[in-house]
């Protein structure tokens, strides 16, 4: 009830109300588009460097400072983009993230020498990293009970971007080369560009930002399109309704706290860059926060190694012998090796989308970070290349289904004050471990040091399965929120 004892409803409530429908559909698609943008300039790397290193006689250090270069952008992109996000909204954190990433990515399709290809590079990860705005934008227009599901779905566009990207490379680099990958897969971003002016703004951002007006607009257009109807009555904040229930039985120090709190979640309003990043580290939220930087650093590095593990494992290398005839066939048979073991990927989506709302987050992720290291256990010995295979597709599976399920996880946690920051720091956590990685995936099984490899690769993924269970919160079903104090008291 209002304060006139009208009815009173929320963006939750709204959006329960009126349910998943085609406007939900047409946001999906486009997010998801960004996420198939991101997913193609990752997987172009592993056809970049080595085309690049035979056309410009690169050393070994050069040609993987290409792959670096991108994951240093998208490191300082994660948090920036979060922050502009969080303070300016989530459609102006996407819209430059895609100028960035479309102008950077076509242009490195034209660089004449090797250090402006790598500046364009760098580029293309700073923009790269805003990708999680999409994804929390897209979550603050799903009804609570179907987010685990939809979420899986979103996730859906990386693999789709993924095999996607493997087909075009097949196809395209060996008649037209690398500047034509390069281009092509810059598509998607401008696509972006393109929808961006029939785009709406997240109702639940302009509800804290205190655009109730322009909230309920978005609201009524939700609805029109889904041919719904909105709850009767006065749209409110969360916190106007949290504010409401305190003082109908607060006494007097109670409403003084009450007050408090006010102008706590108006400070949460104002924040940005700095404060944001402390209120990630506040009290109310930093086991949460701490935790998850693991999990991301421990996904990251695991799935990137993966990948990385299926070639160099595959090749001859885990026996450490030098095979110059199927170096001579390596670019014939890195297209098609890319391409199959990319569909290890959709088991993984369909085995977060069965056990993400009928486990639970916390769960499914934890059980499938220890199944991994089932399967990456016997590994520790050299396999034939055959049960290589399987066990690397096993864990590929496991861990492409941890990624899903964390990365709907992360912006739950969070409550929308500073959702796009906290998912953008924990993204960029992840961002280190892929940089790492290679270091462990590539360097240590060249040095013959397979066995060492496998195992700090168990000891990372076994210590994300535990910080997992450690989590506070189990968030399915729950409804998000908007400020840390009303985030404190629905995880009491």
């Amino acid at each position: 009830m209002g304060e006139d004892g009208g009815q009173t409803f929320t963006v939750d409530d709204a959006l329960l109300a009126m349910g998943f429908g085609k406007f939900q559909i047409l946001v999906l698609v486009y997010a998801g588009m960004g996420w198939v943008s991101e997913a193609m300039e990752m997987m172009l790397l592993s056809f970049i460097g080595p085309a690049v290193q035979s056309l410009w006689g690169l050393s070994s250090h050069q040609e993987s400072l290409i792959t670096s270069v991108v994951f240093v952008g998208m490191l300082i992109g994660a948090y920036s983009w979060g922050v502009v996000s969080d303070k300016h909204g989530r459609r102006r954190g996407f819209l430059i993230t895609a100028i960035v990433t479309a102008v950077a990515g076509f242009l490195s399709a034209f660089a004449p020498n090797y250090i402006l290809l790598i500046i364009f590079r760098c580029f293309v990860g700073l923009g790269l990293g805003g990708g999680h705005v999409l994804a929390s934008w897209f979550l603050e227009f799903i009804p609570a009970p179907n987010r685990g599901t939809w979420m899986v779905i979103f996730s859906a566009f990386w693999t789709v971007g993924t095999i996607f990207e493997a087909s075009l490379a097949w196809f395209v680099m060996p008649k037209l080369g690398w500047r034509w990958l390069l281009a092509l897969s810059s598509l998607p971003s401008l696509l972006l560009l393109l929808f961006y002016g029939v785009t709406p703004e997240s109702p639940r951002y302009l509800c804290l930002k205190g655009r109730r007006i322009d909230a309920l607009n978005v609201l009524e257009k939700i609805a029109r399109i889904n041919g719904a109807k909105l709850p009767s009555g006065v749209l409110v904040s969360e916190h106007e309704v949290e504010l409401e229930g305190r003082s109908i039985l607060a006494e007097d120090t109670h409403l003084l706290s009450t007050g408090n709190k006010e102008d706590e979640t108006h400070n949460e309003r104002a924040a940005g860059g700095f404060s944001s990043l402390l209120m990630l580290l506040s009290p109310e939220l930093i086991k949460s926060t701490l935790l998850l930087w693991v999990v991301f650093f421990g996904n990251a590095f695991s799935y990137y190694g993966l990948v990385l593990l299926t070639t160099e494992l595959n090749n001859g290398r885990n026996s450490c012998h030098t095979n110059a005839l199927q170096s001579e066939k390596s670019q014939d048979v890195s297209y098609r090796d890319v391409f199959i073991t990319t569909f290890a990927e959709f088991p993984g989506l369909l085995l977060a989308a069965a056990t993400v709302d009928k486990l639970g987050r916390k769960v499914s992720m934890s059980s499938m970070f220890f199944l991994c290291c089932i399967f990456l256990l016997p590994l520790v010995f050299h396999e034939s290349r055959g049960l290589t295979t399987g066990l690397l597709f096993g864990a590929r599976i496991c861990i492409t289904s941890t990624f899903t399920v964390v990365y709907i996880y992360a912006p739950e946690i969070y409550p929308t004050s500073v959702r796009s920051t906290g998912v953008g720091v924990a993204s960029s956590m992840g961002r280190i471990g892929g940089m790492i990685c290679p270091l462990v995936a590539v360097g240590l099984i060249h040095g013959c040091h397979q066995t060492a490899a496998i195992i700090l690769f168990e000891i990372v993924i076994f210590v994300s399965g535990i910080c997992v269970l450690l989590f506070p919160l189990e968030t399915t079903g729950r409804e998000l929120t908007d400020s840390i104090s009303i985030s404190k008291e629905t995880s009491n």
